[in-house]
């Protein structure tokens, strides 16, 4: 052991410091040590060597089992429409993420379950002593599907184009106040440098999987032109892709990973506007998979032995924002109210089936290891919301629009909401819109989402809570719906997203949640469990909580 901390840097030593204490279980040690870079052989060694300190726990499985998945074959996959362009630029939508995926890779992915991470196009990683600048080592032999090697530049173009605050990326949302254009340089042709705006101890995983638009492109490329050749470093590659209707991709067989090769030789993707007709077509065996179910929606696959429900635990969810720059949300009791009469439980039970953790009005989802549980949970309380209704000159309630999307259980959560606000006299008025009409061009000025004042918003899931800190929440926030704006706040994300030990983030934890409670401009209700369906007969299907549709190791037992 003493040999192993001698190479080791004054971080890694406080976290193996850590983990002997008993301050942290394996469990996290395993995880912050793969943020810092440590491979998993080293990380093993460390625990071996300190008695496998504090074990831990194993989440469900995230991809479908049952046999041995065989190679060859046509696999059809249900998804909703993506919303618009397929563009790496600009993908904001869980239907035109899960397209990017087919053909697209990223520096590292995030194991939804365990939290960890792990290379994909990047073979390792290091930080500074202050976490503002990380070296990614890249892996060797990596070419595009049309046989050019991928190396350095193609990481810096990609990376200087999604952190390019002047240029529309939907990545800002990552990238904004984290990582600018120019942020990123190439050492040599196999290493990449990133200079952060301020230090970031978790920037490893906002180049990860769960940042779906951080795909690396060529140099040179046209993001706008992506739809016409999906041009990627992965294990498939485009066949046809028909706006609104679907696409098909076929195995790429000089995939630079021969060890990992696609075992299907197709894939068909169809697309679909609402849940129900992706059911019928699984029912039907029009399709052999679909990406996303809900609870609500999906019930009667749930308990059908033709089927296998794919069920992740994730941080997914919904916010529901309240504008604190429009009457009647501008004072903070009303909001506090509005989040009072919120039955969160019988929500759970109802649109879940118990699928689902409780939310307390901030993005600390139980999941996250720096989330501070003592933190008082938030519960209805229909006299105090009126009371603090009374309070703020509202003793007769209000009306209010309530601006939802078509999609999965959200009507149904809208129903929920305005059923309990009418308990204290709040009357809710539902506009219910298409997610393409609800997020428009996701700008402020063009989007119900961004403009309304209050709305039901999916947001994928995500490995640390950092970008939903952010854009949804920050001044600045590139989603900033509630139109939230406090410099306390934004004082304390600052630290966090500085701090490199997990005891520094949850001592700030605390006092971000302490303050939403307080502020509540976004109702957090629940975290549910991101689930998806899949034939009996088909193994080996990969779905992410961001909304990804992993195929390359899928295959019919049968």
């Amino acid at each position: 052991m003493d040999d192993i901390r001698r190479t080791r840097s004054e971080m890694e030593n406080h976290l193996i410091d850590e983990m002997i204490a008993g301050r942290i279980t394996r469990r996290d040690f395993i995880r912050r040590g793969t943020v810092m870079g440590m491979s998993i052989p080293l990380i093993s060694m460390i625990v071996a060597a300190c008695g496998g300190a504090n074990g831990s726990s194993s989440g469900s499985s995230s991809s479908s089992g049952g046999g041995t998945a065989k190679k060859g074959g046509t696999i059809r996959v249900a998804i909703i429409v993506p919303t618009g362009a397929i563009n790496p630029l600009t993908v904001g939508d869980q239907g035109g993420l899960a397209m990017l995926g087919q053909t697209g890779e990223w520096l590292t992915i995030a194991n939804p379950e365990t939290l960890q991470l792990s290379g994909a196009l990047a073979d390792s990683w290091t930080s500074n002593a202050d976490v503002s600048e990380w070296t990614f080592k890249l892996k060797s032999g990596v070419t595009f599907q049309d046989g050019t090697p991928m190396t350095s530049a193609d990481v810096v173009y990609t990376m200087d184009m999604l952190s390019d605050s002047k240029g529309g990326s939907n990545a800002l949302s990552v990238f904004g106040g984290v990582l600018d254009k120019g942020g990123t340089t190439a050492v040599d042709p196999s290493t990449v440098k990133f200079t952060l705006l301020a230090p970031n101890g978790n920037f490893p995983y906002l180049v990860s999987r769960d940042n779906y638009n951080a795909i690396i492109i060529k140099k040179g490329s046209d993001p706008a032109s992506f739809e016409k050749t999906f041009m990627g470093t992965g294990p498939f590659k485009l066949e046809k892709y028909t706006t609104q209707v679907g696409a098909s991709f076929v195995r790429n067989p000089t995939y630079w990973d021969s060890a990992n090769a696609a075992l299907p030789d197709r894939l068909e993707f169809t697309f679909y506007a609402d849940e129900q007709p992706q059911i019928q077509a699984l029912q039907g065996g029009t399709v052999d998979a679909i990406g996303q179910i809900s609870v609500s929606g999906g019930r009667a696959l749930l308990s059908d032995p033709a089927y296998t429900i794919i069920d992740v635990p994730s941080t997914a969810h919904r916010q529901v924002h309240m504008r604190n720059d429009k009457a009647p949300f501008t004072d903070k009791r009303v909001r506090q109210a509005m989040a009072l009469c919120v039955d969160r439980p019988g929500i759970i039970e109802a649109l879940f089936a118990g699928k689902a953790k409780l939310g307390n009005d901030s993005p600390f989802a139980p999941q996250y290891p720096s989330t501070d549980t003592s933190v008082p949970q938030r519960t209805q309380n229909i006299s105090m919301a009126k009371q603090l209704l009374s309070d703020a000159g509202m003793a007769n309630g209000f009306s209010v629009t309530l601006n939802t999307e078509k999609a999965y259980e959200i009507p149904d959560l809208a129903l929920q909401i305005q059923s309990n606000a009418k308990q204290a006299g709040i009357t809710v008025n539902i506009l219910q819109q298409s997610p393409t009409v609800y997020y428009g061009d996701f700008t402020f000025g063009n989007s119900p989402w961004l403009d309304s004042t209050m709305g039901i918003t999916d947001y994928a899931h995500r490995s640390v809570p950092n970008v939903l800190l952010g854009a949804p929440l920050l001044s600045t926030g590139t989603w900033n719906s509630a139109h939230f704006k406090n410099p306390g706040y934004d004082s304390l994300v600052k630290q966090y997203f500085g701090a490199t030990d997990l005891q520094t983030q949850k001592g700030i934890s605390k006092q971000v949640e302490t303050l939403l409670l307080d502020e509540t401009p976004i109702m957090f209700l629940y975290f549910y469990d991101f689930l998806g369906a899949t034939k009996k007969t088909l193994a080996g299907v990969e779905i992410t909580p961001v909304g990804q549709v992993q195929l390359a190791k899928a295959g019919f037992t049968a």
